[in-house]
């Protein structure tokens, strides 16, 4: 993990590459870093595997929200936190992909926790997911 401030959405993304390049994966996990409010990243990686048929995580679930605000309480207080989903598969965004992210951006905001832009890997593409593109999803 760098100790380089990550600033804006280009910064996490090279960070995200960073880490997981070459890409290709044979499980969905959830990776979650939080950052501390001059952006620099905490230490720690966290990855949390996933059931492939897991359409998205409960924003709600105590777990997901026991584990922003316990970080963001004590490890990283006043941070943020920044997700990438990742997965075995080609191409570009799908659904799945997409309802993922809305929910993480629900869970930081339930917890009170800025979030940052949320990104989504797979085999070939590692890209973001801005919250304005999951209007789509309502649709």
């Amino acid at each position: 993990m760098t100790d380089a401030p990550i600033t804006t959405q280009s910064d996490l993304e090279q960070t995200w590459r960073a880490m997981m390049e070459p890409l290709g994966f044979t499980r969905t996990s959830l990776w979650v870093v939080f950052l501390h409010p001059d952006g620099r990243p905490h230490k720690t990686l966290i990855e949390v595997p996933a059931p492939s048929r897991m359409v998205a995580p409960d924003p709600s679930a105590p777990e997901l929200q026991d584990l922003l605000e316990e970080w963001t309480t004590d490890q990283v207080p006043g941070g943020r936190v920044a997700f990438l989903r990742t997965r075995p598969g080609r191409g570009g965004l799908d659904r799945t992909d997409r309802l993922w992210a809305a929910a993480l951006y629900t869970a930081a905001r339930l917890a009170g926790v800025p979030c940052e832009v949320v990104h989504a890997a797979n085999d070939e593409r590692l890209l973001p997911v801005p919250l304005d593109e999951l209007d789509a999803l309502s649709a």
